[in-house]
């Protein structure tokens, strides 16, 4: 066996994998390494069947784990090789990750610091419009995964989108078994390690009516201080690829986690928009009206400058890594 990274560094790339944002901070993924090896799986048990019934959620915050540990992985020292989807009759294996030496960048490892202090920001956002410069990177970052970034700008296009978003979350909302799945995962106290704390969540009543967002019961995030007849100045990207299959959601997971760090290297906030993309209806809307026939839809991110003395938010809370990791068994 080749040598690889110590245990050290990859129970520490690990952990900042696991920060990955994941559906209702499931965190749907297991863990399998060993020196100079790393395997992701989908943790199945942890699917929300009526939210996600398709498993592409589950295969979108994969894929962001799946980044996150690259992004680690290569700050520490370590490039990495990743076969996607290497076992057709495992349908739980998701990737194989190998491991060589590399001299990281000071790109890499500005990249990698932002991993621990970026959060979903349910909040309103200031009124600063974010820089076609800074668009345009997590473009490209989202591009070096396989996705396509489109920037909702032009009016049109983005009261299509938020409609349809505002009827996927009134259609979800009026399904009894999806607010009991909902409630299920949501208003969790500050020392559980699954599912959305309440402290990160907004209050009823504290959410922009420009921009739907999920409604988590319980929510306990003041109103902003802003007015509610401000503008939202925070801009709708769709992330989408030419397929939708099992390959494209994981890979469309890791463009997510790309262009949610390439934000928080530049100081912005953001937060992934999943609603419309799990009514079916809605999806197609996107698809149609706001992308192409060619694309299909597979996440939206709100991006945004945060407002002026905006308290910090509360670290969302993991699950121990013993209960998601497992060693190989040495070779003898």
């Amino acid at each position: 066996m080749s040598d690889g990274p110590g245990e050290e560094v990859l129970w520490s790339a690990v952990d900042q994998a696991t920060r990955a944002p994941s559906v209702h901070n499931t965190q749907p993924w297991r863990w399998r390494w060993e020196p100079g090896a790393v395997w992701l799986y989908a943790d199945w048990g942890r699917q929300l069947p009526v939210a996600d019934p398709r498993g592409w959620d589950v295969l979108m915050s994969c894929g962001a784990a799946l980044h996150h540990l690259r992004v680690a992985l290569a700050a520490a020292g370590w490039a990495t090789e990743v076969r996607r989807l290497p076992d057709p009759t495992d349908g739980s294996l998701l990737a194989a990750v190998r491991t060589h030496p590399h001299q990281p960048t000071e790109e890499e490892r500005r990249t990698a610091s932002t991993i621990p202090e970026r959060r979903s920001d349910r909040r309103r956002y200031d009124l600063w419009q974010v820089p076609t410069a800074l668009i345009r990177e997590m473009e490209e970052r989202a591009a070096e995964q396989g996705v396509t970034v489109r920037p909702v700008t032009d009016p049109a296009t983005r009261y299509r989108l938020v409609s349809a978003m505002r009827e996927a979350a009134e259609r979800q909302e009026s399904d009894e078994a999806y607010l009991s799945e909902l409630a299920a995962w949501s208003g969790r106290l500050s020392h559980d390690v699954e599912g959305v704390p309440a402290a990160n969540t907004l209050a009823p009543g504290a959410g922009d009516p420009d921009v739907p967002t999920r409604r988590f019961p319980g929510g306990e995030l003041p109103r902003s201080p802003r007015q509610l007849n401000d503008p939202d100045a925070g801009t709708l990207l769709v992330l989408g690829s030419a397929r939708e299959d099992r390959m494209s959601w994981l890979r469309a997971g890791e463009a997510l986690s790309a262009v949610l760090l390439c934000a928080a290297e530049h100081g912005l906030v953001s937060c992934p928009l999943s609603q419309a993309l799990e009514v079916p209806i809605t999806r197609d809307a996107l698809r149609e009206r706001v992308l192409d026939a060619e694309t299909y839809p597979h996440i939206v991110v709100r991006v945004g400058c945060p407002l002026l003395n905006a308290p910090p938010l509360a670290e969302t809370p993991r699950r121990p890594l013993a209960e998601i990791v497992e060693r190989a068994a040495p070779v003898r």
